[in-house]
């Protein structure tokens, strides 16, 4: 059948893009002027011609109206920050000296000032840094930015959007700045807030905005009725403005629920709102709240977070049913395109076939211009899109990649009792003790030691040919070397190898699992300049032969003490690569479990001890609405006990979590049965602890002291400060000392001036506790 041409006709746009370029040219811009290796003047030369770049294709490939102030680089949220005025009050000098160093001052602290808290964006590996707000903050308009990247826009001849994080999202994300009482809520700021918000609005508007994005994607959590009420206050109150453009108020990630009947009756022009399978709901909710009469919808159908292309057909027909809900239905991806990574075409390792079930933000934003194309000319118009389309989606649902019988007997072959230790915590834990003799307050690290540019040099090598596999595990081993021998030196208790030989923690087990796919251009910004290449699981998984064995063997023939043995568990493996979407969530990670549990048996049969099966990605893959986080707490948790259920009583499981919001799982935190569990805790200065602790926690815990992902070194003194205030919510014999998270992206110099004070606060501490 041949779908009619819409009566207006729709236009294809995107809320965000990816920033980095295509060959990461930003990171290596920004590290550069960290390095003092390239100026100011330069990195804000590349900055702009990568927006311009990114404009100029948007456009080339049909987007009518493209997203300006989204470019960052940093965050986006730090960048909303600062256009706020919101500075916290200990980096305000460095902001008034140097606005560039003073913003990367907050992001990543200096020796002297901490930087902000970063936490997850929602529920993706997107970090945020999170805004520090209290009673006394003053708001002051600061428009620069988004008026000029505006500019920039207009100057190419381009229809151009302004997007900012909205008022209402902004407040929600915020915490109360050190020195406020805990119990404050930024929200109550929210009056002294929108007029600043109504000056940057009318900045933009002279600057000729027609059009401005406010990002709300926090109104798709649950929300209370006052926090709905101050949504519906704030867009009564911005809508209620003469002088500003256009609004649009965007939603993604999650059904709206209760928040869309408060944003439909706002006296705004558009909603955007996400109609992916993530959201389901939202169409029928729109149209219980009557539609959008009046207004200008637009439908994010393409999913943005995901890389396999999208069903058109299935689309057109959601498009086709939204035509009647608003006087416009535009069309996008689901939300910004900084989730998924540039370009497959790139991909030229994997094989041409499969490479067209895949895309990357150029094919998705293709799809939106295509599905654009058929809902205002009629599919008429699409024939060989649409033709195209069918097969791709049949060759993947056909392809004998996606299924293996012998893995899917397996896992269906799982009982309750695989995934259960043989005997409870405090029987374990006597075992363990007799067996390890750990001091009291024992130290560690989370894993991974700093790469350094001999290895990735040896690395590079050993891909372009230049050096083969013997010279580079020689490399290995003497890193190895190194690592062990400084861990013994410095007095840490139970050791790592330092992971060398292991590009990234999720693709290289990626790299030995059958059902996986590696990108090689396929980056994705993580936090700051920190980019991952997640692998794309595209069938089932199972593991041909022993993946960490060899090296962990080796390090702990160089030493007496316990070297863990480390993996990353299965719900990471999941969260942090681009996930089948041709069965349910749970099905896969039973699979992910089973192929790790091979792993943890083999480890243990070779004399490993410690096993760290790390679990950063838990809370942040926890569904954004509280009814649907009980089914998925289910499956997690038990793909993870179904990891390491197998092992002996004397066996030490640890696991590892960083950077989220750990306080409402704490349960299931408990639920994953490990023997230690290391949390990020030193920006939030013991925040986990005393989480922990208010749950009674029952099994030891090792909330970090040492913030790994700023360069400055932290003090023997204030890491034992940190210490003494774990202790005041975890009992000294259930108390780990460690940094935050792995040591990678660190250098060797602060590295071992940290992890130095590290051991140096322990003793101490450890010596206040037993003076004798």
């Amino acid at each position: 059948m041949t779908t009619k041409p819409a009566a207006a006709a729709a236009r294809a746009t995107v809320y965000g893009y990816p920033r980095q370029g295509p060959d990461r040219e930003l990171k290596k811009a920004i590290e550069g002027y960290w390095k003092g290796r390239v100026s100011a003047d330069a990195l804000r030369a590349t900055a702009a011609g990568l927006r311009r770049a990114n404009w100029r294709r948007l456009a080339d490939a049909g987007i009518h109206e493209v997203p300006t102030g989204d470019f960052s680089y940093y965050d986006h949220v730090l960048d909303t920050t600062v256009a706020l005025g919101a500075i916290p009050e200990r980096h305000r000098v460095a902001v008034e000296t140097d606005a560039l160093d003073g913003y990367f001052a907050m992001a990543r602290g200096t020796q002297d000032v901490a930087p902000l808290e970063m936490t997850k964006w929602f529920d993706t590996n997107y970090h945020y840094l999170v805004p520090e707000l209290g009673p006394d903050t003053v708001f002051t308009a600061d428009s620069a930015k988004q008026v000029a990247e505006l500019k920039e826009a207009l100057a190419l001849g381009l229809a151009a959007r302004p997007v900012l994080v909205g008022p209402v999202t902004y407040l929600l994300l915020a915490k109360p700045a050190p020195g406020v009482a805990a119990d404050f809520e930024p929200l109550t700021l929210l009056d002294r807030l929108l007029p600043v918000y109504a000056r940057i609005l009318a900045d933009l508007r002279a600057a000729g905005a027609e059009w401005v994005q406010l990002d709300e994607p926090a109104l798709v959590q649950d929300r209370t009725p006052a926090e709905l009420n101050a949504a519906g206050r704030a867009y009564r109150d911005l809508g209620a403005l003469t002088d500003r453009p256009k609004l649009l108020i965007a939603s993604y990630f999650d059904r709206l629920g209760e928040a869309l009947p408060v944003l439909a009756k706002a006296p705004v022009e558009g909603l955007a709102l996400d109609f992916t399978e993530a959201a389901a709901g939202n169409l029928q909710a729109l149209a219980a709240a009557g539609g959008l009469p009046g207004k200008r919808l637009v439908a994010g159908v393409v999913n943005g977070r995901n890389i396999w292309v999208d069903d058109l057909s299935a689309s057109l027909a959601t498009l086709g049913t939204l035509l009647g809900l608003a006087d416009r239905v535009d069309v996008a991806a689901s939300c910004s395109l900084l989730h998924v990574p540039l370009d497959a075409a790139a991909e030229r390792d994997i094989e041409p076939q499969i490479r067209r079930w895949l895309a990357f933000a150029r094919q998705k934003t293709a799809e939106v211009v295509t599905l654009a194309k058929g809902l205002a000319q009629g599919t008429g118009a699409i024939t060989a899109e649409l033709a195209a389309n069918r097969a791709d989606l049949a060759s993947r649902a056909g392809s004998p990649i996606t299924r293996d019988a012998a893995v899917r007997s397996r896992a269906a072959a799982v009982t309750a009792g695989d995934a259960r230790r043989s005997q409870p915590y405090a029987e374990r834990a006597a075992a363990q003790r007799a067996h390890l003799r750990l001091p009291l307050l024992p130290t560690t690290t989370i894993g991974s030691f700093p790469q350094t540019g001999e290895l990735r040099t040896a690395r590079a090598d050993l891909r372009a040919g230049r050096i083969g596999t013997a010279a580079y595990e020689d490399r290995v081993r003497a890193e190895i070397q190194e690592v062990v021998a400084f861990q013994e030196k410095t007095g840490i208790d139970v050791l790592v190898h330092g992971e060398p030989e292991r590009n990234d923690m999720v693709q290289y087990f990626a790299e030995r699992l059958t059902g996986y796919l590696a990108t090689q251009h396929g980056w994705v910004q993580s936090y700051g300049t920190r980019y991952v290449r997640p692998p794309i699981l595209a069938g089932d998984i199972s593991r041909p032969e022993p993946m960490t064995v060899r090296w962990t063997a080796y390090a702990q023939s160089l030493t007496s003490r316990p070297v863990k043995g480390m993996l990353t568990g299965p719900v990471t493996m999941l969260a942090w690569s681009f996930v089948r979407d041709d069965q349910p969530l749970g099905e896969t990670a039973r699979q992910v479990a089973l192929a790790l549990r091979d792993e943890v048996t083999d480890l243990e049969a070779g004399g490993t001890s410690v096993i760290q099966v790390d679990e950063p990605a838990l809370r942040e893959t926890l569904p954004l609405r509280a009814a649907d986080r009980a089914g998925y707490l289910a499956w997690a948790t038990e793909a993870f006990r179904l990891t390491t259920g197998g092992v002996r009583p004397d066996t030490q499981i640890h696991t590892h979590m960083c950077y989220a919001e750990f306080g409402d799982i704490v349960q299931a935190i408990d639920d994953l049965d490990a023997d230690v569990i290391s949390l990020e805790a030193a920006r939030s200065r013991m925040q986990v602890a005393r989480e922990l602790a208010a749950h009674g926690y029952p099994r030891e815990a090792g909330p970090g002291v040492y913030d790994i992902h700023s360069p400055r070194v932290p003090s023997a003194r204030e890491a034992a400060e940190l210490l003494r205030t774990g202790l005041k919510a975890i009992p000294a014999e259930r108390l780990w000392v460690n940094p935050d998270c792995g040591l990678k992206t660190r250098g060797w110099p602060e590295t071992r001036a940290s992890l130095e004070n590290l051991v140096a606060a322990a003793r101490t501490v450890r010596g206040e506790l037993s003076p004798s």
